[in-house]
């Protein structure tokens, strides 16, 4: 008997639920409300909210955890969620005097409101420009609340260099202890900020920082401080080497497997011969191989004198999508799917499209020969 299109509806609903209640309680966990009533029994004077899950946002918690531990200061740190985010009321711990918003700002006129009531400093670091519209007049005007937000710069260094001038300034004779790191582990975690900082800045020039982001991403599931209590000592051993390498074999297999569906190519035309024609596949149950089959399909339709444009087709959740990816600085690929409902970047886009006009975008031309050619070639030097 076949299941129902509304049971399936109804379950997914569910199962979309029980997975919401299921993160809440891992913020606002027995655990996290119980570490929050006995720092205001002890009187805890620094709070700091990192954003979760963020790699920026765990790196300054590290950060703020090795400068409070240096200085022997009392220090409750938890992670905060936009998902389920703790309240005001939650936060107002007897005694603190400061409190830090890493890589976050928090919600519009949270920070104002958190210090009126605790009668504590709020400092906090951001990257993103779009927060800035996040910040209330009160907040902007209050002496006791100041934001640090750098879009040229990303919040886990500006955290790193915030906390390591502060820790100078204690001025310890021990030149270990003026240091938030050690000479050894310096060099590692500052590469690390400085691909985390091309990933949260979109620049994206780095050497391998796409395998980086792919090898680290493994991670973020450990981000959260309350759950796991080896995090700190995890972030300060992550190799960006290792990282780059396991992201390295990750592509490498996932090109092979693109390279499959790659043998069955057609031609598309684009808004039906308007916007010209390109190479094309279908990629149903493989979509996670899109951007790679984009990128390559636009390489091979250059090569066969298409536009540099590569489309993968696909079913998602009974509609059809496609996905345009381009490697050509000079084309814009978004300029189709934005006249189809969909958007994106002159690089990347995509959009749903009714399979009646889909039908009408498939060419009755085989690939060009040029392109066989092309495909020959690169077959034959794979192997």
């Amino acid at each position: 008997m076949s299941i129902s299109a509304s049971f399936s509806r109804r379950f997914a609903a569910a199962l979309l639920t029980y997975r919401y209640s299921i993160m809440v309680r891992e913020f606002r966990s027995d655990a996290a409300l119980e570490a929050i009533r006995k720092a205001s029994e002890s009187k805890i004077p620094n709070l700091v909210l990192y954003n979760y899950p963020s790699f920026s946002g765990a790196y300054g918690a590290l950060f703020a955890h090795l400068y409070h531990s240096r200085l022997n200061l009392p220090c409750l740190i938890l992670p905060f969620s936009a998902v389920a985010p703790f309240s005001v009321e939650d936060l107002c711990i007897e005694g603190m005097k400061t409190c830090y918003f890493l890589d976050l700002l928090g919600p519009k006129g949270f920070a104002l409101e958190l210090s009126m009531r605790t009668a504590s400093k709020v400092i906090g670091f951001d990257h993103r420009k779009s927060v800035l519209s996040q910040v209330s007049s009160g907040e902007d005007s209050d002496t006791n609340i100041t934001f640090y937000v750098n879009i040229e710069k990303s919040s886990s260094t500006a955290a790193y260099e915030y906390f390591s001038a502060k820790l100078s300034e204690a001025g310890f004779d021990n030149a270990d202890k003026m240091s938030l790191l050690n000479q050894e582990d310096r060099e590692r975690v500052e590469m690390v900020l400085r691909y985390i900082e091309d990933g949260d800045l979109r620049n994206w020039s780095l050497p391998d920082i796409k395998s980086f982001n792919i090898g680290l991403r493994e991670w973020r599931s450990k981000l959260n401080c309350i759950t796991n209590s080896c995090m700190y000592q995890q972030l300060m051993e992550i190799c960006p080497m290792d990282l780059i390498m396991k992201g390295s074999t990750y592509l490498s297999h996932r090109q092979i497997d693109a390279n499959k569906l790659l043998r069955k190519v057609f031609r598309v035309r684009l808004g039906r011969g308007f916007y010209g024609e390109c190479l094309g596949v279908r990629a149903d149950g493989n979509s996670d191989f899109s951007d790679e089959m984009g990128m390559e399909l636009s390489r091979r339709s250059a090569a066969a004198g298409l536009r540099p444009i590569g489309a993968v087709v696909y079913m998602q959740r009974n509609n059809l999508k496609m996905c345009l990816r381009t490697v050509d600085s000079s084309t814009d690929t978004s300029e189709v799917a934005k006249a189809y409902g969909g958007g994106g970047s002159p690089s990347s886009s995509s959009f749903i499209i009714r399979m009646d006009e889909y039908n009408q975008w498939l060419s009755t031309q085989s690939p060009p020969t040029r392109y066989i050619a092309s495909l020959y070639y690169m077959e034959k030097f794979a192997a």
